[in-house]
């Protein structure tokens, strides 16, 4: 029976990636910052306290799940923090706070689990980043940066680790409106915002509130899931249809086309 460490469980992707991963046989390691945010019990779960910026809690992370199960095949590198900002009236630390969750926290619990699966021979590991890596959206610039971050450090690794056997793959969630992750990050933007961007900034919150297409938490699930045990080559998993067509736009046009039809959906001037 194949074990996965999951970070980021206490809600929306995390928590639905967990139930899936159950539901298809696997033992799971729920980790979160707060276990006491634990919501169901199931005799192949065990919760774990995980906060991505401390080295101690990753390291005792992985040993509980060791201990519980005798390995970990997998790990999905899950937990992130949203920000909705102007760039101009982001403070710096701001900034490092979001990089220090969404970029070095997963470089962080990556690195800790290689050596296990290093000497195994065998392995996966799932960064989940977004369809901003495809088309980067306004107002989420440090945001944008810090997953861009992850897909190029994820690429890299996707050569570098299959020489000792340990598999890494690229989920890419779209937009998912209602999840614990998109209110933080409009909540977060309060005095983020200045006067010269706030028209611009609640058109595109009046459009966010109204998309033509949505990532639900069950399609961040199945592609995760699929990412890890699907026997292929692939790198990329995009994650709900609205990242499904921002993918296929991105991949077959050409960057002026692109950048076009990107700026007719912003209702920018072309």
């Amino acid at each position: 029976m194949k074990t996965v460490l999951i970070t980021g469980c206490s809600s929306g992707y995390g928590r639905a990636t967990a139930e899936h991963f159950l539901a298809q046989g696997w033992n799971v390691i729920a980790t979160m910052r707060k276990p006491d945010a634990a919501l169901f019990e199931h005799d192949r779960l065990r919760y774990a306290q995980l906060d991505v910026t401390d080295d101690a809690s990753i390291a005792r992370a992985i040993s509980h799940g060791i201990a519980a199960f005798g390995k970990i095949d997998a790990l999905v590198n899950n937990a992130g923090i949203g920000l909705f900002s102007a760039f101009e009236n982001t403070p710096r630390e701001t900034i490092r706070e979001v990089f220090e969750t969404n970029t070095f926290g997963v470089m962080a619990v990556t690195q800790a689990i290689i050596p296990h699966m290093r000497e195994r021979g065998e392995g996966t590991i799932v960064n989940v980043t977004s369809s901003v890596c495809f088309a980067g959206m306004p107002m989420v610039a440090p945001y944008a940066a810090s997953k861009w971050a992850i897909e190029g450090f994820t690429e890299s690794l996707f050569y570098e680790l299959d020489s000792v056997g340990i598999r890494v793959r690229l989920v890419e969630p779209g937009y998912g409106p209602g999840t614990a992750f998109t209110a933080n990050g409009t909540t977060r933007m309060n005095g983020l915002i200045s006067a010269p961007y706030q028209a611009y900034a609640g058109q595109l919150l009046a459009q966010f509130e109204t998309p033509g297409a949505v990532t639900v938490a069950d399609h961040v699930a199945a592609a995760v899931f699929a990412a890890a045990t699907e026997d292929s080559e692939r790198l990329r998993f995009p994650a709900g249809p609205d990242s499904d067509h921002l993918a296929n736009a991105r991949w077959n046009s050409t960057d002026a086309q692109f950048l076009s039809g990107m700026q007719s959906m912003l209702r920018q001037k072309a």
